[in-house]
């Protein structure tokens, strides 16, 4: 999700700073490491990491940070939005995300599961992507949900070090 906005940032010939959530900062951290192994120049892509109430809100806050990108809750983006209405910053905002997956009457049940575990799983559940609800045509959820859990059973659940 980091490089979806570096990626434009850069491409635009813009120096940019990301400040990635505090749960998930490993990724940005990454993109760091990538930059210095390409010799991208210092100060062209500068990873904050840091509390969102701390390292979050001297960015807002920062006079000269022109653009505020923010994808994450209602409730932050709206602090987000208001700090940048300060200064007339221009601001984007991916907030609260509900993306259901609908099943019709006539889908692959097992391949509307793959899709579903995908949708939940996929980069570990921790891009705002995930699909948190399933709509299914009438009298088809059983089926679905016997193969969703069958399938969610053979997962393997792995911890990094």
């Amino acid at each position: 999700m980091a490089a979806w906005k570096v990626a434009p940032a850069l491409a635009a010939g813009c120096t940019m700073v990301l400040k990635p959530s505090e749960l998930t900062p490993l990724t940005a951290l990454e993109l760091a490491a990538i930059a210095d192994e390409i010799e991208l120049p210092a100060g062209v892509q500068n990873i904050v990491p840091g509390l969102g109430v701390e390292a979050g809100q001297a960015l807002t806050d920062h006079p000269g940070i022109d653009k505020l990108a923010f994808t994450g809750s209602v409730p932050t983006g709206s602090k987000v939005m208001a700090a940048a209405a300060r200064d007339i910053k221009r601001v984007s905002l991916e907030l609260g995300g509900k993306s259901p997956f609908i099943v019709f009457g006539d889908a692959d049940i097992e391949q509307a599961v793959e899709w579903i575990m995908f949708g939940i799983f996929w980069n570990q559940g921790q891009v705002f992507l995930p699909h948190r609800e399933c709509w299914y045509r009438t009298g088809y959820m059983n089926s679905c949900w016997r193969a969703f859990s069958w399938r969610r059973r053979s997962l393997q659940s792995v911890t990094g070090s």
